[in-house]
């Protein structure tokens, strides 16, 4: 298994299950600050399609990426229901507009395979992993990855 060493450096770990795009996927919870509903957003000029702008967090400007949009899928269709994952990656805090969140799941390292080869650079670099939940796949993502642009470290 080719996943990241911090992602798998405990036998078990927990993640949080969400939905963007009507996709299941799933952050170590570790790398959650908060959970916040929707709240609007004060959009930036020029920024990327998935980019909607940033909130001010108790005095810090935080970016908002609709995480769907990021990964290709359609745009989530903001309202009160949607979830915003304030998340923390390296030195950088963003939100990630989610559909929902739906609970905590823990994972014995052995339960995780390796991506599928899809002949996407970019899937692979973003999902390290897959795990079944009941039965559905739930993909895990590389918050380094999402947040980072190409290019970035």
């Amino acid at each position: 298994m080719q996943m990241h060493a911090d992602v798998i450096e405990n036998k078990t770990m927990e993640f949080v299950a969400l939905t963007a795009g009507d996709q299941l996927f799933c952050i170590e919870i570790r790398q959650i600050l908060e959970l916040r509903r929707w709240t609007p957003v004060t959009a930036l000029p020029h920024s990327p399609a998935d980019v909607l702008g940033v909130i001010n967090l108790r005095g810090a400007v935080i970016p908002i990426i609709d995480l769907a949009a990021r990964f290709g899928l359609p745009s989530i269709e903001r309202n009160a229901r949607n979830v915003i994952v304030i998340v923390a990656c390296d030195d950088q805090t963003v939100g990630l507009l989610v559909q929902s969140v739906s609970e905590i799941l823990t994972v014995e390292a052995d339960q995780i395979q390796e991506t599928p080869d899809v002949q996407s650079e970019e899937t692979r670099r973003s999902v390290v992993g897959v795990f079944s939940a009941d039965e559905d796949l739930i993909r895990i993502l590389d918050l380094r990855a999402v947040i980072h642009t190409t290019g970035e470290p």
